[in-house]
């Protein structure tokens, strides 16, 4: 049975949002982090690390089987990613806004893939596509955040 969302769930909304080795390569992170604290967001938990097995396991599990899968993972383990977790109203529709399409070429100018992404294998940012992916992806990162 569905629940009415109230308004202070929705603004407490959180979101799992990673920059992934080619943004952080290029340079890229407060640029693109910049653009989420402008959106009103505010961010809860930020580290740099370099993604385990487990990690990106867990993180794409959903992709496992998939001809890419593998691709995926050798990129992610490439080099260093930053991890945020961001809270505000409406969180994880409004970082997938400003993501944009996941598709380099199909995003639009203005989003965070239109403006900075290369190529579909090598995408710049990662964010939860739905409350349930961020329940499920902040714990990889942020074990027994609060």
């Amino acid at each position: 049975m569905d629940r009415e969302v109230s308004q202070s769930e929705e603004m407490n909304e959180r979101t799992f949002f990673m920059l992934k080795p080619d943004a952080v390569r290029r340079g890229l992170v407060e640029r693109i982090l910049q653009r989420l604290e402008d959106a009103s967001l505010r961010m809860v938990a930020k580290q740099q690390l370099v993604v385990n097995k487990a990690q990106s396991g867990a993180l794409y599990t959903e992709h496992e089987g998939k001809p890419f899968y593998d691709s995926l993972l050798t990129y992610i383990h490439s080099g260093p990613v930053i991890v945020t977790v961001w809270e505000g109203s409406g969180a994880v529709a409004l970082v997938r806004k400003l993501i944009g399409a996941t598709n380099p070429t199909d995003a639009a100018s203005g989003t965070i893939r239109g403006d900075f992404g290369l190529a579909i294998d090598e995408n710049v940012v990662h964010g939860s596509d739905s409350v349930q992916s961020a329940e499920r992806e902040i714990p990889i990162f942020f074990p027994g955040l609060d």
